[in-house]
């Protein structure tokens, strides 16, 4: 029993050493310090969730912050797998699908993309009730799975990264204020042709 104690803990000190977190265990290390986290649902589970995560892990959340992580759509969804015969339980497939926009200075979009976490639970049409609260809790821990994995992504970048994505950016503006302002200056100096004048018999 010893020996397998100090086995597990051996291994435990292994993984940790090579980055590996159990879930649900420590913080999570983040090379961003702040960030500004707003939502389209301002007042959702999810933004709250995960600026308390954010917080948690030494991340400064406030309004006004150089870099901006909006969440654009929350979308949750559900259909059938499966359809229950008599005295049987039917399987259902729950997806959340989180839409996600990083945004530098000036509201400039640096980077966007999606994230889908997907559960199938069985729904006994003999027991609503308890099948519908089961709904609800595997929801929930579907809205953490989703934040944990928004944290994956946020550990992903770092500040020079970011930095990279906001020129890149700043240079896209620029070429396109650019373009704009030379058809306008084209438009502007081309002459504009007198109507054709229809003789009157």
């Amino acid at each position: 029993m010893i020996k397998r104690n100090l086995l597990v803990m051996g291994l435990a000190v292994l993984l940790s050493a090579c980055g590996f977190q159990l879930r649900g265990t420590g913080t999570n290390d983040l090379a961003i310090k702040e960030l500004d986290v707003s939502a389209r649902n301002a007042y959702g589970d999810t933004v709250i969730q995960l600026r308390q995560v954010l917080e948690n892990s030494g991340v400064h959340v406030y309004t006004g912050a150089t870099y901006k992580l909006f969440l654009a759509d929350e979308r949750e969804t559900q259909r059938n797998l499966s359809y229950a015969s008599a005295g049987r339980a039917s399987d259902i497939e729950l997806s959340t699908e989180l839409s996600f926009q990083i945004q530098g200075r000036d509201h400039l979009p640096l980077m966007g993309d999606k994230i889908q976490v997907q559960k199938v639970v069985s729904h006994d049409g003999n027991n609503l009730v308890g099948s519908d609260s089961e709904i609800v809790q595997v929801r929930k821990e579907m809205r953490r799975e989703l934040v944990q994995r928004m944290i994956l992504r946020l550990q992903l970048l770092t500040p020079v990264q970011l930095e990279a994505l906001q020129q890149a950016a700043d240079n896209k503006a620029k070429a396109d204020a650019d373009a704009l302002k030379a058809a306008k200056e084209y438009e502007d100096n081309t002459p504009k042709q007198s109507p054709v004048e229809v003789p009157v018999e």
